[in-house]
This record gives C-alpha cells, sequence and structure tokens, in this order.
C-alpha cells in the first residue's frame, strides 16, 4: 500500500509545509528561551549574593580589632534570622524561612563562622571561592552538599575581609585580606522559579500554536465559505431519514477538512493557476505548431490525396486540443469539489459487471478479454458517476496498454473496512522512469498499438475522485524487473472506505 504521502497533491504539500516551517521555528524559540532560563536566573541570583556577601565582609570588618577577626554578631545574626518566622507568596512560590547561608575564614582559609554549623574548623582554602578571593581576585563557586543528589548544589560568592593595620573600626577597600566572607544560596531555592518560568513558557508557546490553529479555522470558515458550509450541512441532515449521530459527525469532519482545503488554495493559488497555466501552454503548443503547419502547406498547390491528409492532421489535432481542454474543465471543476453532494450505498460487483459489458465492444477490436474477479461483494458511500467515470478511466488505460489478443481483469479486494477496486492488465508495466510522474497532468506515455499520447489528465481526474470518496489511487506493475521491460502488465488500485452501515446487494 502507498504511504500517506504519496496520496497528497503537491498544494498540500506546500501549505503542510508553511505549517511545518512555523512550528520548527516556534520549537527553536521556545528551545532557545527555555534553556537559557536556568542560567539568566543564576545570573541574577549571583549578582544579589555578590551584594549580600560585600555587605557581610563589611560588617565583620567593622568587629576586626587588631588583625583578629570576629564573628560574634554574625552568630546572633543568623541565629535570629533563622528562627523568624514569616509567609511570603511570590507569584506561584510559598516562602516561609531564610535559605541564606554565610561562613567566614581567616587568611589561611580555615573555617572561623558558619551559618549552619557543620563546618566549624574546617580548611576551606582549597575552595574556589576562598582560594581566589584570598588572592585578591574574584571568588566564586557553585557545590553539591550531597554528591548523589543532583538538586543539592548551592551557589557561593565571596567577599574579602580586609584590615589596614592601626585602623580602628575595620579595613575598608584598599587594607590587607585577612580573611573571606563566602555567602551561598541552595539553587532549589530559585529553581522553583526557573520551573515556573520554563511552564509559562511552554503554556504561552502552546497557546501561540493553539492560536494559528483557530484562526486558521476562523479564517477558512469565516472568511471562505462563512454561510456555504453550513447550508451543505444543513442539506446533508434534511436528507437523512432518521438519526445516524456518527454519520452526521463524520459529514461535519468533512466540512471542516471542506474549510481547510479552501484556506490552502487560498494561500497555494496563485502558484497554482501560474503551473496550471504554463503547463497548459505547453501541452497545446505541439498541436497548434502542427495544425499551422498543415494550414500553410494547404495554401500551396497539391494532390488531393495529399490535401485530404492534411486536411486529416488538421482534423486530429483539433479533436486533440478539445478533447484536452474539455478534461481539463471536467478536472478543475472537481478539484474545486471539497465535498460530494450526492451520496448513497452503492455495490461494487454489478458496477463491474456493468463496466465489463459496456467495454467489450471496443475490447472485441483488438481480441482483448475481460473478466470480473470479484469474490464478496463490498457496499460503498460513493458518487455514482464519478466512481463509474474513475473505474472506467482506470480501464480505458488498460485496453490502451494491453497488447493484442491479452487480457484485462476488474477485481475487489476487501482489507478490514477498506475495499479495493484492482484493474489488472498483460502490457509492459510502467517503466521505471516514468513511476513517480504517473499521476502528473500532462503527462502521458505512448500507448503501445498507436504510439500516439493521451491527453495526460485521466489518472489525475482518478486521483480527483478517490481523493472526494476519502481514497487514495496506486498504480505499479504486477512484477517490478527494474525498469519495467520484463513486467508481466501493471495494476491499478482504487482504495475506498466501506459502508458498513448498510449491507452489499
Amino acid at each position: 500500500m502507498a504511504s500517506v504521502g504519496a496520496t497528497l497533491s503537491k498544494r498540500t504539500r506546500i501549505f503542510l509545509g508553511i505549517l511545518l516551517i512555523y512550528a520548527i521555528g516556534i520549537a527553536a524559540v521556545l528551545y532557545h528561551v527555555v534553556s537559557d532560563l536556568d542560567p539568566r536566573y543564576r545570573e541574577s541570583a549571583e549578582e544579589s549574593l555578590v551584594e549580600t556577601s560585600q555587605l557581610l565582609a563589611t560588617l565583620v570588618e567593622q568587629d576586626v580589632r587588631g588583625g583578629a577577626i570576629n564573628t560574634g554578631r554574625l552568630d546572633a545574626l543568623f541565629k535570629s534570622v533563622y528562627a523568624r518566622q514569616f509567609e511570603a507568596q511570590i507569584f506561584d512560590v510559598r516562602k516561609t524561612h531564610v535559605e541564606l547561608r554565610a561562613y567566614v575564614t581567616d587568611r589561611n582559609g580555615t573555617v572561623l563562622f558558619d551559618s549552619t554549623g557543620q563546618s566549624l574548623g574546617k580548611d576551606f582554602s582549597q575552595w574556589r571561592d576562598v582560594r581566589m578571593t584570598l588572592k585578591g581576585e574574584y571568588g566564586a563557586r557553585t557545590s553539591l552538599d550531597n554528591p548523589s543528589d543532583a538538586h543539592s548544589a548551592v551557589m557561593y560568592m565571596a567577599a574579602p575581609v580586609r584590615w589596614i593595620s592601626g585602623a580602628q573600626g575595620g579595613g575598608g577597600g584598599n587594607g590587607e585580606i585577612i580573611g573571606v566572607v563566602s555567602v551561598g544560596k541552595p539553587a532549589q531555592s530559585f529553581g522553583q522559579f526557573v520551573a515556573a518560568a520554563r511552564s509559562r513558557t511552554l503554556y504561552a508557546g502552546m497557546l501561540s500554536v493553539a492560536a494559528v490553529l483557530i484562526m486558521a479555522v476562523t479564517v477558512s470558515v469565516w472568511l471562505v465559505r462563512p454561510f456555504g458550509l453550513i447550508a451543505d450541512y444543513a442539506r446533508y441532515v434534511h436528507a437523512q431519514k432518521g438519526f445516524h449521530p456518527w454519520r452526521l459527525i463524520r459529514r461535519a469532519w468533512q466540512l471542516l477538512r471542506a474549510a481547510y482545503d479552501e484556506m490552502r488554495d487560498a494561500l497555494a493559488g496563485r502558484n497554482y493557476v501560474a503551473d496550471y497555466v504554463q503547463t497548459l501552454t505547453h501541452e497545446v503548443k505541439s498541436p497548434l505548431s502542427a495544425i499551422r503547419g498543415a494550414a500553410e502547406l494547404l495554401q500551396e498547390p497539391m494532390e488531393e490525396a495529399q490535401r485530404q491528409r492534411f486536411l486529416g492532421n488538421i482534423h486530429r489535432e483539433t479533436l486533440r486540443i478539445q478533447e484536452m481542454v474539455d478534461r481539463m474543465m471536467e478536472l478543475t471543476a472537481l478539484e474545486t469539489r471539497r465535498v460530494l453532494d450526492t451520496l448513497q450505498p452503492l455495490a461494487v460487483r454489478p458496477l463491474l459487471d456493468e463496466l465489463a459489458h459496456a467495454s467489450q465492444a471496443a475490447a472485441a477490436q483488438r481480441r482483448i478479454h475481460i473478466t470480473v474477479a470479484a469474490g464478496a461483494d463490498a457496499t460503498l458511500e460513493a458518487d455514482p458517476f464519478l466512481l463509474l467515470r474513475a473505474v472506467s478511466n482506470l480501464l480505458d488505460n488498460a485496453l490502451d496498454f494491453s497488447p493484442d489478443g491479452g487480457a484485462v481483469e476488474l477485481g475487489l479486494q476487501l482489507e478490514g473496512r477498506w475495499a479495493c477496486i484492482t484493474v489488472r492488465d498483460q502490457g509492459v508495466g510502467i517503466p521505471s522512469y516514468a513511476q513517480d510522474k504517473v499521476f502528473e497532468k500532462f503527462y502521458s506515455l505512448a500507448r503501445p498499438h498507436s504510439r500516439k499520447k493521451s491527453t495526460g489528465l485521466g489518472l489525475s481526474f482518478v486521483q480527483e475522485i478517490a481523493s472526494l470518496h476519502r481514497g487514495r489511487i496506486e498504480l505499479g506493475n504486477r512484477r517490478d524487473s527494474g525498469d519495467g521491460a520484463d513486467a508481466v502488465g501493471a495494476i491499478a488500485k482504487l482504495w475506498l472506505p466501506r459502508n458498513t452501515t448498510a449491507k452489499a446487494n
């Protein structure tokens, strides 16, 4: 079975590509913002800790006597602040106690004071905040309280304790460094704000995506077909015999998808029309050149047999242009239909028998035998006229590529909720270079028996009909040997959803 992407039209892929680019852009912005939150919060916390350490260092310097550090005031201060009871609601975070900590070392890095009481007398001279500050440089570090717990990180910022020999009441900015005051704060305390900011940022991003989707639906429903969709749905509900909730929901979904398709066309329509005109101009150029050449030659004296031959060329090329324009108008009209209006339960087996019987006369001219191989029947909810046209196109295609005296088989397979109508021939199959082009508009291969090409719109017509019926069309070789030269024919598969609410006839 062909992949879903293979059944998407170029316009749909373009529109989905635009949405994908938008999603990737939003994801990249969100990733950058979210990953940048933690460093920015740490920088903010570090700036506050720097000021706090300088404040405490200044306080300690007031009690320095004879170059000796006295931490008695800090001891009383932290005991008092740790005992305070308060309640602060900081946005979504509720704070009830002080988490700030501090320690003081002498000039050798020995801890003289620790607000937590855990490190008194220890040698901290190798810690970066102490070592760098004793050298007169900026000292900071982040360490784990518990090496096995990644969430126990504590940020420390240090400030020097200075003393000017002979000065009363402390040192000041240019004195000798006789110790260090290091202030710490658990990263988890501001990690709560980081987590809250991340949640709000992701929420804003998801809200942005939802807003774009709502805008897309709004544009398609209010601006594209504000009343048409409602009128279509009202007519469908009025035509129902009885109350069928799932059928009504499915119809509503089809209408929403139609609104999406119309919005997609509104965005990509200009390029779509330009491609159409360019391709049609290219295809019409060849028969027009043939007509002009034949008309110029007819102006010269010539034998009657030659004149009739050139008149035949003009007539043939004119019919070719007429057929191309007619098929183009049919295809364009079909592409503008987003929802089928005349759906009804349709048995597949009688449809195949009818097509096989109707094509027997054309097949008999080249001694081609048409058979129908279908076991159990299936019922589809379909537009009878369009489905008949689709299978008829596939059958005509198989007859054109079948050898004289060959066979074409119409088949029906059932797989779960899907019915697959198959059309097999015994031709040369599809060359490898054409396998990814067969559904392109105006692309056609020369018929083996006549060496002529068709308009190249038949398979595109079938593809549109399959899409309207929420199905898909596949075309491939029955046995591919690389370039298709040794293949034993082509097989077309038209997959359509079965109508499980009705019984087949």
